[in-house]
């Protein structure tokens, strides 16, 4: 590709902002040139507005510290230099909607890391290797909002990656019933221990909202696409606690699974290793090749080991063992602000490129 794609990061200067920005540093598809945020930030340049707030493990991208941000309420301004935009921004459920809509409407393609549009029937919520076909809402997304290119496409919350992945590739084996609880990162609520200090040495057992996503949102990618919208799949059902942790990256799950057709431990393994889709396909720049592993040692997966595998868009499993209630109970790992934040959101940017639909 001779020319990388204007990249606009709504809400850059927050946590999954900076993620992105992270990210996207010398991406070969995407280029960020464009930066908004709250009219606070409007005006500095990126440097100055997150002075003392870069919240990653690596050095901010020279190539965005001099970028001056703009401000996301200005929405014609902001279209105007971007092909396309990642929102992230920190607002009210009904607010974001409206301003993702409006940068739509825009003829700017919208992929939101945010939980605004996710019920929006029109709108496709994914994960590329589960549902890449829900993308053919978009058309429909078009004539709702009278939009020739623009649109708003989503990923799913990020308490799910740990297992509804690990779920879709036992899919032949009719999962029927799930109870999953998850023991989620601090950065999940955009926060470092040094914002939130009150966490050290802490559990919360308490993430609001986080429960009915973790319940509903899979059934959601699981759905069908039915006249122009996404119609949920009304099985597994799920049952789920959502528990903050003192850990800064990764969100863990313990889940106890029964099926309707009961298979062995080897095969689920073996679905487990081999499962691939259209993102290894196509060997999309941010695609894990290996996208779930499964750990044979007792004490897999962990935070500290596995985290970073596939540069955090991987799911580690492990402890697949058979259950005395249920049929078989795991655990799984997933990186909350990488596959299951900005690099989810990423990834499915690059999946949309490449089917024509961001360009």
């Amino acid at each position: 590709m001779s020319e990388r794609l204007r990249v606009g990061i709504l809400g850059g200067t927050g946590m999954v902002g900076q993620r992105f920005i992270a990210l996207l540093e010398n991406h070969p598809w995407f280029e960020v040139t464009t930066i908004a945020a709250s009219p606070r930030s409007a005006g500095k340049t990126y440097e100055e507005a997150v002075e003392g707030r870069w919240k990653m493990d690596t050095p901010m991208p020279e190539a965005v510290k001099q970028i001056v941000v703009m401000n996301v309420n200005e929405v014609e301004a902001v279209a105007s230099q971007v092909d396309f935009v990642f929102s992230a921004v920190d607002m009210t459920k009904e607010e974001i909607k409206k301003i993702e809509e409006d940068y739509a409407r825009c003829e700017v393609p919208v992929v939101s890391n945010n939980s605004a549009h996710r019920w929006t029937p029109d709108v496709p919520m994914m994960v590329p290797e589960i549902n890449p076909g829900h993308m053919e809402v978009i058309e429909a997304q078009k004539k709702r909002l009278g939009t020739r290119k623009g649109f708003v496409a989503v990923k799913p919350n990020c308490s799910i990656q740990s297992y509804a992945p690990v779920l879709t590739a036992w899919k032949e084996f009719e999962p029927v019933e799930v109870v999953a609880t998850t023991y989620q990162a601090i950065s999940g609520a955009g926060k470092t221990f040094q914002d939130w200090p009150e966490m050290v040495g802490n559990i919360i057992p308490y993430i609001g909202g986080e429960e009915e996503k973790s319940e509903k949102e899979p059934l959601r990618i699981w759905g069908q696409v039915k006249n122009g919208q996404i119609e949920p799949a009304t099985s597994p059902v799920i049952t789920c606690q959502c528990i903050r942790v003192p850990v800064l990256n990764g969100h863990t799950a313990a889940v106890f699974v029964r099926f309707a057709q009961k298979p062995t431990k080897e095969q689920l393994i073996e679905k487990l290793r081999n499962f691939s889709g259209e993102p290894q396909k196509l060997g999309l720049p941010s695609a894990p090749k290996q996208f779930i592993q499964y750990l044979e040692e007792d004490n897999r997966p962990q935070v500290a080991l596995d985290v970073d595998y596939e540069k955090g868009m991987g799911i580690s499993v492990g402890r697949l063992r058979e259950d005395t209630v249920y049929d078989y109970k795991f655990v799984g790992l997933s990186h909350n602000t990488v596959r299951g934040a900005a690099g989810g959101a990423i990834l499915c940017a690059e999946l949309l490129k490449a089917h024509g639909y961001i360009g």
